[in-house]
């Protein structure tokens, strides 16, 4: 994608204001360490299709939220969707989105979510898929993200696309704070829904990855730090 996508002109910002959305949803929140709270969530046209957008919010209180702040959109013929929120080991604020057609994550990075005037580095492709909840540190310093490219069964009708990966739940390591990332395995958990898988590290050293499914919740588990995952199989929890 050549086109930038992130938006912090002001005047620009008034075409995205609350007065002219008819819904919005799926958010993902964050405080900072002296307390500065963002959200983030996508709207734009009449439901979830092409021209949708993602918006970042900020609050110093909880009460005054200044939005939009920033809005990530691709235009009328693609579709920004499914934003994430995480403050890393560094105190700096990530701002991740997904895009379709492209079936593409992109973040990012605001060094100091404190400041008085937010700055966020250029935008950059970080996956493939969707990404819908917090990366996992490990104990050995390393970041994995959990990004998923929906079964084919769940993807939305107008996403005629084919992805370049397996269609699956798995993770992307960087071992240089974002620098660079690497794509791990993953797993196709059978009856998966929408994936929204979280990865845990237990004290043992494995990694259980938690999916969603049409009947609960399934975990699959990893003995190679993400590389290799077990068959999926139901947890009981619903």
């Amino acid at each position: 994608m050549s086109e930038k996508m992130l938006i912090t002109d002001k005047e620009l910002l008034k075409e995205f204001a609350q007065s002219k959305r008819v819904w919005q949803g799926i958010p993902s929140f964050e405080r900072t360490e002296k307390g500065r709270c963002f959200s983030a969530f996508y709207s734009g046209e009449t439901s979830e299709v092409y021209g949708n957008y993602c918006v970042l919010a900020s609050s110093d209180d909880g009460e005054n939220w200044l939005d939009p702040m920033l809005v990530a959109y691709a235009g009328k013929d693609k579709r920004c969707y499914d934003p994430s929120l995480w403050i890393d080991t560094k105190n700096r604020l990530w701002f991740i989105w997904s895009v379709m057609p492209d079936l593409s994550v992109y973040a990012a990075i605001c060094d100091d979510p404190d400041a008085d005037e937010l700055v966020f580095g250029e935008e950059r492709r970080i996956g493939e898929g969707v990404m819908m909840n917090k990366p996992t540190v490990l104990s050995s310093g390393e970041w994995l993200f959990p990004m998923a490219v929906w079964d084919k069964d769940v993807m939305p009708p107008f996403v005629k696309t084919n992805p370049r990966c397996k269609r699956l739940a798995y993770a992307v390591r960087t071992a240089n704070e974002g620098k660079t990332f690497t794509r791990c395995g993953g797993v196709a958990v059978k009856d998966r829904s929408y994936d929204e898988h979280m990865i845990l590290e237990l004290t043992d050293g494995r990694l259980a990855m938690f999916v969603r499914t049409f009947y609960g919740i399934a975990v699959s588990y990893s003995y190679d730090g993400g590389y290799n995952w077990t068959e999926g199989r139901d947890t009981g929890i619903l």
